[in-house]
């Protein structure tokens, strides 16, 4: 049987959840004989869809024969899209819902559909988490993924969805990683606003940037200052074991979200399609899980 080549497009290398999506599909590659190629677009979106294109207009003999990837940037390229369905490459959304995969469903012989976690429900936990953390209400610092970002916009408007109306929210904007997390807190420090805003708990869209925000109240030159930012709760999602489970364990941070990393999942449901004729559906959801559970949390000190 001839070796399923794939082609797993990620956004950056220097994020946790990023490398758990690699790790995840060069493991699950190994495991079931397929050959994994792995490409990263530093977060551009046209850097990515180059990538993809370049890779789907090869020759037949070096072609993927699928592409898996998680979208950089606003759109999940209908264009490259229809591009793989027509030279036959199957079409692996990850974190996005798209409006174009029944279409091509329609007309590819090859597989296509969306696998993502559910984001609404992972903003959802999180508001949870913060009436735990918070039952009195306050005032959570967040800090929001990309603007572009449907897996960051989902994850809001969840958390919106149980927040009560006696926490308020300042938010801030990163992309997914502890460096840029850094730079919009040092930045929000430097406004006169900052100094007259009472902060309860700093709640982040992944695990990366609450540690980015952390690091930057840990350089504070006042002890006193320090010593109040760093005693508040830090929340985060992503929860993989050797990051946000272990800030868990450590303390650095007081509650996450475990979201699967879903590369390795993607090439398990292509070996089942084009091996076994196992197709999988348009949309294959993935469910998040709050860790520690909600009734495990206790509320923060005053």
């Amino acid at each position: 049987m001839k070796t399923l080549r794939v082609l797993v497009a990620l956004l950056t290398n220097d994020n946790d959840y990023q490398i758990e999506q690699a790790n995840s599909a060069t493991q699950m590659a190994s495991k079931l004989g397929v050959e994994a190629k792995i490409v990263y677009a530093d977060n551009d979106a046209i850097n990515q869809s180059t990538q993809i294109l370049k890779a789907i207009q090869a020759a037949p003999e070096e072609r993927p024969d699928a592409v898996v990837f998680e979208p950089a940037g606003g759109t999940a390229f209908p264009q490259v899209a229809r591009a793989a369905a027509t030279a036959g490459v199957g079409w692996v959304v990850m974190n996005r819902e798209t409006n174009y995969i029944a279409e091509l469903r329609q007309t590819c012989k090859a597989p296509v559909f969306v696998l993502t976690s559910d984001h609404v429900e992972t903003g959802r936990i999180q508001g949870r988490q913060f009436m735990a953390l918070l039952p009195s209400g306050g005032s959570v610092l967040y800090i929001q993924g990309p603007s572009d970002s449907a897996a960051a916009k989902e994850r809001l408007l969840g958390m919106m969805e149980v927040k009560p109306a006696n926490i308020h929210l300042t938010s801030l904007k990163g992309q997914w990683t502890e460096e840029s997390a850094q730079r919009a807190v040092r930045s929000w420090l430097k406004l006169s606003t900052s100094q007259k805003a009472h902060i309860d708990l700093i709640g982040s869209q992944n695990d990366a940037m609450a540690i980015g925000v952390r690091k930057v109240f840990q350089e504070l030159p006042n002890e006193a200052e320090r010593d109040r930012w760093l005693s508040l709760p830090f929340t985060g999602c992503d929860g993989l074991p050797k990051t946000g489970q272990s800030w868990l364990r450590s303390g650095l941070l007081s509650a996450t979200i475990y979201l699967p990393p879903l590369a390795g999942q993607a090439i398990e449901l292509l070996v089942g399609a084009y091996q076994h004729g196992k197709i999988p559906p348009e949309r294959v959801l993935v469910s998040p899980t709050s860790i520690p559970g909600i009734e495990a949390l206790h509320p923060a000190k005053a």
